[in-house]
């Protein structure tokens, strides 16, 4: 198993990809830990998996992030999962400032937070993997709203850890992922724009389809198997970077 003995943390781990992430872990011989808001949604997840803790942690609060990971202990994986807030399917020139911005903020912020809580702990250790994830849209999506800013300050955080961390043990490296058909609900997604309906969001996965050099979205198992690997020694030399499993809809 690819993750044997490894420790991992994963922030937003009663969300759709967040709990599936935490599955492919544990699967994988790792001991995880689930981290986020909403208790029930957590205890879910750890339902079905052995050995498995649950914290209600806000990946936004500085000392709830380093006073929960202090009594954590030593952790080999850290990836955060966690919903920023987006407000997408209107123009950028009618969004709400505070629409706008919220993901940028918030995404930037707990990235910051939990990546940097880790990675102290990590370099101490001389190892360690932080993951993130976002849909690449930084590359230019229209009708996202601050999605596409938010995703580039991701970007953009990743490639700066990587730098810093890299000759201390530590690596730094993201996921591109967008229009995961399993997870594309209308329940989620009315969340980010009240207007989709079910045709809708099929025609948004078909249009997606049609863009990817595979012709075809990716499934969830392909991400969360990605993750895996990413989080095992076997990428033990990739770090500062993205990797593209949209299909290829957006330059790696």
């Amino acid at each position: 198993m690819l993750l044997t003995d490894k420790t991992a943390v994963v922030y937003g781990a009663g969300g759709s990809i967040g709990g599936a992430v935490a599955r492919a872990f544990a699967a994988e011989g790792a001991r995880v830990h689930l981290v986020g808001r909403t208790r029930e949604t957590l205890e879910a997840v750890a339902g079905d998996l052995k050995d498995a803790e649950v914290a209600v942690v806000d990946a936004l609060d500085e000392s709830a992030v380093t006073e929960y990971l202090a009594r954590v202990g030593d952790i080999d994986v850290s990836f955060n999962l966690v919903s920023r807030g987006d407000v997408q399917g209107l123009p950028i020139t009618d969004m709400p400032v505070d629409d706008f911005l919220r993901p940028v903020i918030n995404g930037t912020r707990a990235n910051f937070i939990t990546a940097r809580a880790a990675a102290r702990r990590m370099a101490e250790r001389g190892r360690g993997v932080v993951l993130t994830l976002n849909s690449g849209s930084a590359h230019g999506s229209p009708m996202m709203g601050g999605t596409g800013p938010a995703d580039a300050a991701t970007d953009s955080l990743v490639r700066n850890l990587a730098m810093e961390l890299g000759p201390r043990g530590v690596r730094a490296v993201g996921l591109w992922a967008a229009g995961i058909p399993e997870t594309l609900t209308v329940e989620k997604l009315g969340k980010v724009n009240p207007a989709l309906n079910e045709a809708a969001i099929q025609g948004i996965l078909d249009h997606l389809s049609s863009l990817r050099m595979t012709r075809r979205n990716p499934t969830l198992a392909e991400i969360t198997a990605t993750a895996v690997f990413l989080a095992s020694d076997h990428a033990a030399s990739i770090t500062g970077t993205f990797v593209n499993v949209t299909g290829g809809m957006f330059p790696g």
